[in-house]
Parts: C-alpha cells; sequence; structure tokens
C-alpha cells in the first residue's frame, strides 16, 4: 500500500507539530518547513502529494509559495489561515490552491480534508492516465502501435498481434531504451506476481517474428543477455 506523503508548511512551531503529530498516526510521512522557501526545497527534493500551507509566513508566505509550486506541481494544496475572509478572498483570485482550513481548526476536521483531497487527486489522475493510453500512438522507426484501435503497423502493413503480445510490445513501446526482465514483463502485463516466466519468451519470439524482417538480426526488439528485453530507441 502506497504512503501519501504530506509536506506541513507553518511558522508556528507548535501547530506544526502537532499537526505532524496526528498525521503520523494516521499512517502518513510527514515534511516539515517553517516557511515557503523551505518548503519549496523540500518539494525539490521529495515526493511529495500534498501540501498544507499557512498563509501568513516570515521569508516567503503561502500564496507566493503556492504561485511558485503551481508552474511545477499539481498536488492538492490545502490553505491555513486564521482570518477566513481573506483566505475566501484569495480562493476566489483562484491563486492554486484547493481547499482551506480556518484556524483554530480540529485534527478531524483536517484530515477529512486531506483525505478528501488525496481521493479526488487520485481519481483525477487515473482519468487523466486513461485519457493519455486512449489515445495514444507511439511510433519507433517504421514500427507503429495504435492503442485507440489495438492496431500496430509495420512500414505501413497491420501486424495481427494476440492481445497478450500486443500488451508486451505496449509496454515496450511506452519505454523505449528501457530494460525489462521477464519478471517484470508479467508482472506488468498480467498484474500478479511472476510464477512462471517461461511464457514470456515464447510471446517475445513470436512479436519478433511478427515485426521483425529478419527475427535472427532484430532491429527493434533485442535481448540484452542476463537482463531482460527492450525496444531500441532509435531505429
Amino acid at each position: 500500500m502506497e504512503i501519501n506523503h504530506v509536506l506541513v508548511v507553518e511558522d508556528d512551531k507548535e501547530i506544526r507539530e502537532g499537526v505532524k503529530i496526528y498525521l503520523k498516526s494516521q499512517g502518513y510521512e510527514v515534511f516539515e518547513a517553517s516557511d515557503g522557501m523551505e518548503g519549496l526545497e523540500i518539494i525539490e527534493k521529495e515526493e511529495i502529494h500534498l501540501a498544507i500551507v499557512d498563509v501568513m509566513m516570515p521569508r516567503m508566505d503561502g500564496i507566493s509559495m503556492t504561485i511558485k509550486l503551481r508552474e511545477k506541481y499539481d498536488f492538492p494544496v490545502i490553505f491555513l489561515s486564521a482570518k477566513s475572509e481573506e483566505v475566501d478572498k484569495i480562493m476566489g483570485l483562484n491563486m492554486g490552491a484547493d481547499d482551506y482550513v480556518t484556524k483554530p481548526f480540529t485534527p478531524m476536521e483536517l484530515l477529512a480534508r486531506v483525505n478528501s483531497q488525496l481521493r479526488r487527486y487520485k481519481r483525477f489522475m487515473e482519468r487523466l492516465g486513461t485519457a493519455k493510453e486512449s489515445s495514444a500512438v507511439h511510433t519507433i522507426g517504421g514500427l507503429e502501435l495504435n492503442e485507440e484501435t489495438v492496431e500496430v503497423t509495420v512500414d505501413g502493413e497491420p501486424v495481427k498481434m494476440t492481445p497478450i503480445e500486443f500488451k508486451i510490445l505496449l509496454l515496450f513501446m511506452k519505454n523505449p531504451g528501457r530494460v525489462f526482465s521477464a519478471e517484470e514483463i508479467y508482472e506488468r502485463v498480467w498484474n500478479e506476481r511472476a510464477v512462471n516466466t517461461d511464457t514470456i519468451m515464447v510471446h517475445v519470439r513470436n512479436i519478433r517474428e511478427k515485426i521483425e524482417i529478419n527475427p535472427k538480426e532484430p532491429k527493434y526488439l533485442k535481448v540484452v543477455w542476463g537482463v531482460g528485453y527492450k525496444i531500441e530507441k532509435q531505429a
């Protein structure tokens, strides 16, 4: 199970420590910063899934920090503020926050917002991934794979693939140049732990017979001895 990383950016040490203790007790990994500049430094170094950001802070306030992080990141941001009317104005100006909690707040209230934002973000990313996949056409040299129509062509000529062969070729073409072990191919394609990987060798051989002019001297699908298989980046 994936552990979510939450960044707490708050100049009041007592509030920061309280939020950290509560979130950790709920299974989150928590990173701390006392101002916006520290917060941005942590974001650059760590994988953050959600940030809780105080609005009023020294050196760099929460609004400036959020505007800056939105240049590169789209994870949820929850503002903390003592003045609800000020936060309403900030939200209206669309500064990049997803939600806000007014001080003083209860740990349960904050946790509910954190859980809600993470669920929403996860669903958004899944939909985004599905949308990207459904319209993707992958091309390497004369080899082309269309995820939307589930078609493969070599130099414009259609090639008939079984569903498993298509999934294996798709994995390679989405990651050109990357070497996949037989175990990793099995787990990615079948979505279960690899038990018998001999089948992978057979599928790879069949794919090669279909996409290569000379399977004994492959142009696209290469074996990396002792490691696994890959599709060449530039063919």
